[in-house]
């Protein structure tokens, strides 16, 4: 894993002058880091569809018709790829992205049926805070001081662009709900960590596919009713899924998933937060939302995150290692 300038993997023996753009131009990191934003900013414009599409749809049904269908598509896509490289590592590796991933994507939208959507957005985005701490406890990797910091503007950020108005903050069931799959979108990232070392991240992504949407109908099946076949004829809603499948879904997805596999988590989860701002942007483009001054401060703080994370030099850490003589 190509390491960043705030990273959660030691950097071994390098110049402690090195100065931090430097690292930061490191030949691999660069192209990842930009397609995790690339990723947020699709996720970003999914906002406005997605309102539509559920409109139609129950959210379980909704998602698990979207990622079956993301599924069938990439399949198609990758045939020969996965007929050579699909083997039980790969479906494994792709059931624990997907169970996570899944249960990610259905406790939130469900904590959204009790909660605003900007308690919803703000709640979601504390995976990023969540992140190295949870890298802490599993690999055993401290948080650097300035992954804390990063999270804690970028959650700060994401407040200020999400909660506006004057409606007080005060956790709902539907609120813990939203932590809930906040915390499986922080798992989702960590396993990606664990499994991404020696498989093919499209052939897992294609079982992760449809392992979320698996997760997401059994659901539905259980707890939600399906609506008449009559509602499904409309144009403009197979134009909105086309959006989320080929768009949100497939291409989101893989981008994410191969970001991850070269990006620190820490990192990857900041880059991934500036949905929240790609989601604003885009309403206040097409929608004509005002500008405020609480929605300038919220891009400020998201972006001082991302740039704190980027650019903030790490100190060196020592290790102990049983002290090596050199032979010359």
């Amino acid at each position: 894993m190509p390491t960043g300038i705030v990273s959660l993997v030691p950097r071994g023996d390098r110049l402690r002058g090195a100065l931090a753009f430097g690292e930061f131009m490191h030949k691999s990191a660069p192209p990842y880091k930009l397609m995790l934003v690339m990723a947020a900013a699709l996720w970003g414009g999914s906002f406005v569809i997605l309102k539509g599409a559920l409109d139609v749809l129950p959210p379980s049904w909704l998602l698990g018709i979207r990622f079956v269908l993301s599924g069938m598509l990439m399949t198609v896509v990758l045939w020969r790829r996965l007929s050579s490289r699909l083997d039980r590592s790969h479906v494994y590796a792709g059931i624990a992205l997907g169970v996570s991933g899944g249960l990610g994507y259905l406790i939130q939208n469900l904590g959204l049926v009790d909660t605003t959507p900007g308690h919803n957005a703000f709640l979601t985005a504390t995976y990023c805070v969540m992140v190295p701490f949870l890298h802490w406890v599993v690999a055993r990797v401290r948080p650097t001081a300035a992954n804390v910091i990063a999270a804690g503007l970028a959650l700060a950020g994401v407040g200020m662009l999400s909660l506006g108005g004057a409606e007080p903050f005060a956790l709902r069931w539907g609120d813990w709900m939203t932590i809930v799959g906040a915390f499986w979108f922080a798992v989702q990232i960590e396993v990606m960590v664990a499994v991404a070392k020696g498989r093919d991240v499209l052939t897992m992504t294609v079982v992760e596919f449809y392992v979320m949407g698996l997760v997401c109908l059994a659901y539905g099946v259980v707890a939600q009713p399906f609506p008449p076949l009559s509602a499904l004829r409309g144009v403009d809603f197979w134009l909105q899924m086309g959006y989320l499948v080929v768009l949100s879904s497939c291409v989101c997805t893989v981008i994410q998933n191969v970001g991850q596999a070269h990006v620190p988590p820490a990192q990857a989860s900041l880059l991934l937060s500036l949905e929240s701002v790609f989601g604003v942007a885009f309403s206040v483009l097409i929608y004509g939302e005002q500008l405020t001054l609480q929605l300038a401060l919220g891009f400020a703080l998201v972006f001082g995150a991302i740039l704190l994370s980027e650019l903030a030099p790490t100190p060196v850490r020592r290790t102990r290692f049983p002290r090596v003589h050199d032979k010359a």
